[in-house]
């Protein structure tokens, strides 16, 4: 059995938040150290935590559309991984999800990547993605992916596709005219496709 596999079984079981999840531990992610795209996003919502599927609900399907991939295409580990900041769902608050219980990134993340060694971009999903990957430097996540070349090809900055960010799309349609073509061609090169 590889260190991934063993890591990410150890992943699965993991309990350390359990007492501060409303709806109890269950991490999501997947891993293949043959991946060849990453994509790091913000943590499960609850279609996701019943499912235990990572992005199977709306945010995945519009995703998967950004990307130009199928769901055959998506869920096959040898092509991506999928490492969230929080592997389970931190419940609901005022205006949305909770933020991943920060938890995770301390006591995995840096273990986790290092076993993606084939690993060719990074898809960095929201704000709290941004902050780690990118470093909390203060930028909106409008700046971060107005900026996506700086970073390109390596890592690419990506809002969350989250239907609740509708009005950031319609406020935004640079992304959709500009940035998503470009991601597509690149996603496709990587992939071989």
């Amino acid at each position: 059995m590889t260190q991934l596999r063993l890591l990410a079984d150890d992943i699965r079981r993991c309990q350390l938040c359990e007492p501060e999840l409303p709806h109890g531990a269950r991490p999501v992610l997947q891993v293949n150290q043959q991946a060849k795209i990453l994509i790091a996003g913000q943590a499960p919502g609850r279609r996701v935590h019943a499912s235990g599927i990572p992005f199977d609900d709306p945010s995945g399907d519009r995703l998967r559309s950004w990307l130009g991939v199928t769901p055959e295409q998506f869920y096959d580990p040898n092509l991506f991984a999928i490492v969230p900041m929080g592997f389970c769902y931190p419940g609901t608050g005022k205006s949305g999800d909770l933020p991943p219980r920060p938890e995770c990134a301390i006591t995995w993340r840096a273990k986790l990547l290092a076993q993606l060694p084939t690993i060719q971009t990074t898809l960095v999903i929201g704000q709290y993605a941004h902050d780690y990957h990118f470093g909390n430097n203060k930028q909106t996540v409008t700046e971060r992916v107005s900026n996506w070349r700086q970073h390109w090809p390596g890592k690419i900055p990506l809002p969350h596709p989250s239907p609740r960010n509708n009005l950031w799309l319609r406020k935004n349609p640079w992304f959709e005219a500009e940035t998503i073509p470009e991601l597509q061609r690149h996603i496709n090169t990587v992939l071989g496709m």
